[in-house]
């Protein structure tokens, strides 16, 4: 009988050495996507009249509170 031996690869030994690193890292990059596409939603809104506003059913008011969210896809 022969022993076997367990390897790490070495591309692999840096990303097991801090495990949540690369998981806290995407978590990061995502919340940052998303807070760029709220940015660009927001201007986007902006930029509608009082009377586009309302064929989409919204008020100016609406549009500068932070609890309305519009998202546009």
């Amino acid at each position: 009988m022969h022993s076997s031996h367990f390897t790490i690869p070495a591309g692999n030994i840096r990303s097991s050495r801090r495990p949540g690193l690369l998981s806290a890292a995407a978590t990061a990059v995502r919340w940052l996507g998303r807070k760029i596409s709220e940015r660009r939603n927001y201007n986007a809104l902006m930029e509608l009249s009082d009377d586009q506003l309302k064929d989409v059913g919204l008020s100016r008011g609406q549009t500068e509170s932070d609890v309305h969210v519009y998202c546009r896809y």
